[in-house]
């Protein structure tokens, strides 16, 4: 497992230097055939289009550091209220109430450690598999009938100027905006530190839940597993960088994103971790290869709960 040693400036690199630049895969019928999330991408544009977001995101940085050291929920469990917004042209857009509470069951196991494949750990992570102990309620679902094809990754979907739905309460409640996103886009989140009026989750409607065969691999929920753990402040698990740090101390260093189903044991040539976490949820492996977050990743996810924090206002 790697130590965590940033200095501000290289912290500083972290949130304004780096980007992902994995090409999108598709098949022969244009299905995704590789997981594809936009986080990074959209933190690139948002960093360029207001340069003090950058501080805000260190300024937390930093204060995550602390709270790994000296800060503890006061009342345990963290309980998330969900808005989920559906931008739909076409009826298979337009997504059940009974997929939309799949999306939610699928958060409650992966975040509680309830998923049936939570016990597949290999022995070599066992010790660092974690519960993170956070529970997701559906709040309400809002609909709305567009013309719009795809909504792309510059948040329009979140804009009624732009034909979108505003996010309700995004202070106290998640919003996620179930749309098709388009470019082979699954999915992507905002930090923690961006403005309140695009803060959320958008999935594509075709990775939104227990979305069917017919979406395999992505059709297990685990694309919104992935974004949130976005929201909640974890890096994807390689840092974005060949050999970068997703600034947890007990997962190991990847050489780069996974994807697929990763025969374990998986190895890294990147110093002093030759086997890769390849089944956590900030990989790039389909849905039926992740199923666990590290203890670290749940440290630094309470940390931005508790009071203080960038998302202190969740709490309890």
């Amino acid at each position: 497992m790697k130590k965590l040693i940033l200095s501000a400036t290289a912290c500083l690199m972290l949130f304004s230097c780096q980007n992902d630049q994995n090409e999108l895969t598709t098949d022969a019928t244009n299905a995704v055939t590789q997981r594809k999330c936009a986080t990074q991408d959209v933190l690139e544009a948002q960093l360029k289009a207001d340069p003090t977001l950058a501080i805000r995101m260190n300024q937390i940085e930093a204060f995550t550091q602390k709270a790994l050291l000296t800060k503890r929920l006061v009342n345990g469990k963290i309980e998330i209220p969900v808005v989920v917004n559906v931008l739909y042209r076409t009826t298979s857009e337009n997504i059940s109430a009974a997929q939309i509470q799949s999306q939610i069951d699928v958060l409650n196991k992966d975040y509680n450690a309830l998923n049936s494949d939570y016990n597949s750990v290999p022995a070599l992570f066992a010790g660092v598999k974690a519960n993170v102990g956070i529970t997701f309620v559906l709040d309400q679902i809002v609909r709305k009938s567009t013309t719009k094809t795809s909504w792309g990754t510059n948040d329009a979907m979140k804009k009624t100027s732009t034909g979108g739905l505003a996010p309700i309460s995004p202070t106290t409640k998640l919003n996620m905006w179930v749309c098709t996103i388009g470019g082979g886009i699954l999915g992507y989140a905002q930090f923690p530190g961006g403005a309140s009026s695009t803060d959320g989750v958008a999935i594509d409607s075709k990775y939104f839940g227990l979305s069917g065969s017919a979406n395999a691999p992505f059709n297990l929920g685990r694309t919104a597993t992935h974004e949130v753990g976005h929201w909640m402040n974890l890096r994807h698990i390689w840092g974005d960088a060949t050999c970068g740090s997703d600034l947890v101390s007990d997962t190991p260093t990847h050489n780069d994103k996974n994807f697929g189903t990763p025969v374990y044991p998986h190895y890294s040539t990147c110093a002093g971790t030759p086997v890769e976490m390849t089944m956590n949820y900030m990989d790039y492996t389909d849905d039926n290869a992740m199923y666990m977050f590290s203890a670290g990743q749940k440290s630094r996810i309470s940390a931005i709960f508790v009071s203080g924090g960038a998302r202190a206002s969740f709490g309890i």
